[in-house]
């Protein structure tokens, strides 16, 4: 899989680390044991279009948001992760 970093170009996808979903919410720390177990085993696992945090490992070491269809690998997208809405 490629990935266009938007600072280095195109990409192998061995220059980076994926940390998971681009969305998910962390829960406050003063949250019940189920709101955290939730958050830490619990995940969707979609099929289709998907947003992801990458980090740029070795390459600029910049977070980026990809959006890439988990069917195929194609990547729709690729944002800096600061650029994303909160």
């Amino acid at each position: 899989m490629r990935i266009p970093c938007p600072f280095c170009g195109d990409r192998g996808n061995e220059e980076f680390t994926v940390l998971g979903a681009a969305g998910l919410a962390r829960p406050a720390p003063e949250a019940d044991d189920a709101a955290w177990h939730d958050y830490v085993h619990l995940r969707d696992n979609p099929a289709g279009a998907h947003r992801e945090l990458w980090h740029h490992v070795f390459g600029c070491r910049a977070w980026l948001v990809v959006e890439r269809d988990t069917r195929t690998h194609a990547v729709l997208s690729v944002t800096p992760a600061k650029e994303r809405a909160a």
